[in-house]
């Protein structure tokens, strides 16, 4: 396949590449630094895509700025540059827009690039779902933790699904605006942070979701959040919360945004209980978005923690 052009989108001079996690539906994602480096892999969540890791992606892959790291960064089926396939019955190709379908794809993603060893998982919003769900699997290959704005368990009891969340969760006509006008990805753009946005940056979140095929993850994404035992994915959400814990033997950096309207203090707290020696930086200017926030900050902090906490030679290894 021809690669993608990314010109376009500031501070994103990479070459996305592609891969057919199912037959007809290819994902998009980066492969940056040298292929015998401890592998990060970095997963958004919803509206974002591989654009939101840019900065930390140039920070780790660059042997020029120290130790290089390889980064495998994707964009979920129906974000960024990966394919967005219709849902319905009689679509072909067809694409079920669960979580399980997103951790069967970050499966097959390794397994194509050959990463059988330990890995260092870093997530943000529903990612870190993504991230968890995965590593149910086999919780042992995960060695470290990057942790920002994120969740590994349901939504905490004191806390109620956001408004902006809800509309497109539980109305028809909600989900409708949200597809026909991009809402949420515009939406995120102007408030998933604290500082002003570039307009080149805003167009890059939000305008590989403009039209109404473009979005439907951006909406799927929301009908998906598990709130009760009757949802599909609430098996898997329970199963990775009471599995948060056991982690709390590795490596743990958290940097978080305290203005964010959805994973807030209430989801902060839950994480600083499973994991109590995590390095926590914890920023009161900063939202959502917290590596658009503070990216000149937590760049160098998670650097400096990685190199800090270096996997066992050859754990990280690729299969021949």
């Amino acid at each position: 396949m021809k690669p993608q052009q990314t010109s376009q989108f500031p501070d994103y001079p990479f070459t996305p590449q592609r891969f057919d996690v199912r037959p007809g539906v290819a994902m998009s994602y980066l492969d940056e630094g040298p292929r015998d480096g401890e592998v990060i892999v970095m997963l958004h969540g919803n509206p974002s895509w591989s654009f939101y890791w840019r900065h930390l992606v140039t920070g780790l892959s660059d042997p020029a700025l120290g130790k290089a790291y390889r980064c495998i960064v994707p964009d979920h089926i129906g974000m960024g540059l990966s394919d967005k396939p219709d849902d319905a019955p009689s679509a072909s190709p067809r694409y079920d827009y669960t979580l399980q379908s997103r951790i069967d794809d970050l499966d097959a993603l390794l397994a194509h690039l050959g990463i059988t060893g330990q890995v260092t998982l870093a997530v943000h919003d529903w990612g870190g779902m993504v991230g968890f769900g995965w590593a149910l699997r086999d919780p042992a290959r995960v060695r470290r933790l990057i942790i920002t704005n994120t969740s590994s368990f349901p939504l905490p009891a004191i806390k109620r699904l956001p408004k902006r969340i809800a509309m497109g969760r539980h109305s028809r006509f909600g989900g409708w605006l949200i597809r026909r006008f991009n809402l949420f990805a515009r939406g995120a753009a102007w408030m998933g942070t604290t500082r002003s946005l570039p307009r080149d940056v805003r167009a890059a979140y939000a305008g590989v979701y403009d039209g109404w095929e473009q979005a439907i993850s951006t909406l799927r994404f929301m009908q998906d959040i598990p709130l009760d035992e009757g949802d599909r994915a609430w098996p898997l959400v329970d199963a990775a919360a009471k599995q948060l814990p056991s982690y709390a033997d590795r490596p743990a950096f958290i940097g978080w945004g305290l203005r964010d309207f959805v994973f807030d203090r209430h989801f902060l707290d839950g994480f600083r209980t499973a994991l109590p020696n995590a390095e926590v930086h914890a920023f009161a200017d900063a939202s959502h978005y917290v590596l658009e926030d503070k990216h000149e900050v937590l760049v160098p902090m998670i650097r400096s923690f990685l190199d800090a906490n270096p996997l066992d030679a050859g754990t990280w290894r690729v299969s021949a």
